[in-house]
């Protein structure tokens, strides 16, 4: 995924097509923001300020409402991410299910704290508030697949499947 992105962006082709197609289902093309971030996301592997300007742009609302969105869901990322994005969820379900020892598993396995890529680029490792799935305690997203039922064996067994 590329670190530095252009200070003005477009949509390829492709993706307009995906972005004309989230602007269609809503009334007034403000609303469709949320969408059009995860477009840009899925195009660039995260939202630079270029992409914050052409969604904002897009979408016909101020480029400080778009910020405001994209840095109040932390599902959007605001820096480069590793090709394999690990997000151990820290909510009271996981940590009770030892979601603390699995991170610190992970932490140590990869050589990498919370928030940081590993040099190679292959994997980011950050904390996240819950993830949904309590059910099935400790989880971890990995780019858009949870994970569930954790433990250390099955981590890395999972990243042997990653590499």
């Amino acid at each position: 995924m590329p670190t530095e992105a252009p200070a003005v962006l477009e949509w390829p082709p492709a993706r307009k097509v995906q972005v004309d197609a989230a602007l269609a289902r809503y009334p007034n093309k403000r609303s469709a923001v949320l969408p059009v971030l995860w477009e840009a996301q899925r195009e660039w592997g995260w939202i630079s300020p270029g992409a914050m300007r052409l969604v904002a742009r897009t979408v016909d609302l101020p480029e400080s409402e778009v910020f405001g969105i994209a840095t109040f869901y932390t599902m959007f990322n605001l820096k480069p991410v590793g090709r394999h994005h690990l997000q151990v969820c820290m909510t009271l379900s996981c940590s009770l299910m030892g979601a603390d020892r699995l991170f610190k598993h992970l932490e140590r396995k990869l050589g990498i704290g919370h928030g940081e890529t590993t040099a190679d680029g292959r994997y980011t490792l950050r904390r996240v508030e819950c993830l949904a799935a309590c059910g099935m305690a400790p989880c971890m997203q990995v780019n858009l697949d949870y994970h569930e039922n954790l433990n250390e064996a099955s981590v890395d067994t999972l990243l042997e499947k990653l590499k």
